[in-house]
């Protein structure tokens, strides 16, 4: 075998090569087709290789691609930035917007830019941002250090600052034991009491998923849950960070996730879905409130990429959100969201390892167990859900692996987010397929006798 000079993923695992990209479908060297059925990394929102993106990216790149930021404004980027602005929940325009490269970047500059807004007002104490367990906003050390995600944290523990101090809203694992609406939001409610242990002067932001994903699998939160956040948020005049990098975008039926709970928050962070992965860029959107401080004093984000805000990555994420609205794909996300959660729900009743689906619009979360009564977990040395995401990928569907179960042990999931593109008769072939993928590993298990009683 030819060595590869490339750090991929897993060292020694054999990658299939992509050739090309089709809509819903990518092919490998040997032209086998696999339903995209994870977007990737839930990036690919409208499908690969379509015509108007490509021709959006040649026109721009004959112009111009680069210049840099403190030299140059460009055309593309300020009609992105206004574009952003007037996204339906936000219509009204009071959002500014900082462009980065990627996700891990935008929440990073989030929480910078939470805490130069207190700098700016002369209260440099609130520099903590409060987050949750159970969530994950990205890989710097930044955003490394706003996650709960503890199979990420683990290496570089000594490094990053122990900002996760709640737990998330996680029905299906309720950390209080109780159930919703009995349990009157306790998770919600302990925003507060962290608050009030850490001292309100101290912190700057509070920052959160609204839809939890590769941390707990599409963690959806029981209604209500965000207008007790938000109005905790504002009695104690901390700000409301939303990390919208994997929900924004038309994902979950809604151009933004919040708009689920009609909750504005102060800063928005967006990545993935803004490109559809056609050119890295993320945006930190900024509230006109929270940037007013910064216009009265210093007049400097202290932030900055090289590759912010390039006119390149700007018409292309242009195009993409035109495309989104002239194809209607929010409202098709809805629908056929609805239909894809209705059939993974469908198929759950007949596989005792499927412990539960849950999901909003096209980002749903399957999360296994090795007891259905029980909920206990598969033990890591199973290897559940690199087993099902491989059985899966070798019958021609790819899907996203999720960490769930209790923060730091065990626990297995996988996200189905196929773009928002997809038809009613794709998903269906994307359950024909999902559904023999569980067949083969339950079986498995079973003659593994690594099952237990789960039946």
């Amino acid at each position: 075998m030819k060595r590869s000079f490339l750090i991929k993923p897993m060292l020694d695992d054999d990658y299939p090569t992509a050739k090309y990209g089709k809509g819903i479908y990518i092919y490998d060297e040997n032209d086998k087709q696999y339903l995209d059925g994870s977007s990737g990394a839930v990036t690919a929102g409208i499908g690969h290789a379509v015509p108007e993106i490509i021709e959006a990216m040649h026109a721009q790149a004959q112009k111009i691609s680069f210049v840099y930021r403190s030299q140059f404004t460009t055309e593309e980027a300020e009609r992105l930035a206004e574009k952003l602005s007037h996204i339906e929940f936000i219509k009204d325009g009071e959002y500014c917007s900082f462009f980065v490269n990627s996700g891990s970047e935008a929440t990073e500059t989030a929480m910078k830019i939470a805490i130069q807004y207190w700098q700016e007002q002369g209260k440099p104490t609130r520099i903590k941002v409060i987050s949750r367990w159970t969530s994950y906003h990205g890989i710097t050390m930044g955003a490394l250090s706003l996650s709960g995600h503890s199979e990420r944290r683990k290496r570089f523990v000594s490094l990053l600052d122990d900002l996760p101090t709640i737990h998330a809203p996680y029905c299906y694992r309720c950390p209080f034991a109780e159930s919703f609406p009995g349990c009157q939001l306790k998770c919600a409610s302990e925003l507060e009491g962290a608050i009030q242990r850490l001292g309100a002067d101290q912190i700057a932001a509070f920052i959160a998923e609204p839809i939890i994903g590769a941390a707990g699998a599409v963690i959806v939160p029981p209604e209500g849950y965000y207008e007790r956040i938000k109005e905790i948020c504002e009695r104690y005049e901390i700000l409301f960070i939303a990390d919208e990098v994997m929900t924004g975008i038309g994902r979950t039926g809604k151009m933004l996730a919040m708009e689920h709970w009609d909750v504005k928050p102060d800063i928005i962070a967006l990545g993935k879905g803004m490109s559809a992965g056609y050119t890295p860029i993320a945006a930190t959107l900024v509230s006109e409130e929270v940037m007013k401080p910064i216009r009265q004093g210093s007049k400097v984000i202290m932030s900055g990429h090289t590759y912010s805000a390039n006119p390149q990555s700007a018409a292309v994420a242009l195009a993409v959100l035109d495309y989104i609205e002239r194809h209607h794909l929010v409202e098709e996300a809805a629908e056929n969201g609805a239909y894809l959660l209705n059939e993974l729900q469908k198929l759950a009743k007949n596989y005792p390892i499927i412990g539960d689906v849950r999901g909003k619009g096209l980002m749903a979360g399957v999360e296994f167990v090795s007891n259905f009564f029980s909920k206990y977990p598969f033990s890591k040395n199973v290897n559940l859900t690199n087993r099902i995401v491989a059985t899966a990928r070798d019958k021609g569907l790819l899907i996203y692996p999720a960490s769930a179960g209790i923060e730091g042990g065990d626990g297995d999931a996988v996200i189905i987010s196929p773009p928002l593109t997809i038809k009613k008769h794709e998903i269906d072939q994307l359950i024909h397929i999902f559904r023999d993928t569980i067949e083969e590993v339950q079986g498995g298990l079973m003659m593994d006798d690594e099952l237990g009683s789960i039946s």
